[in-house]
């Protein structure tokens, strides 16, 4: 998974974006088990990573004044 930009998510329409993250906060609780279930703590910067993306989106979705649930 890669850094999403703002420029990015300012293009995409509303509908896209909550398709994103729907997507991440998938992964995100895909990566989150992983690391409760192996211990190992190597993804924590992933994990960081994603959370930051879906608060990009969710900050984009409330300027526009769309839903974010």
């Amino acid at each position: 998974m890669f850094h999403i930009k703002i420029a990015d998510i300012r293009a995409l329409p509303d509908n896209d974006l909550k398709g994103k993250i729907d997507g991440l906060l998938l992964e995100l609780a895909i990566e989150k088990r992983k690391i409760k279930a192996t211990g190992v703590s190597s993804k924590v910067v992933k994990v960081r990573e994603m959370k930051r993306d879906i608060a990009r989106i969710k900050t984009i979705l409330n300027e526009r004044g769309a839903p974010t649930e």
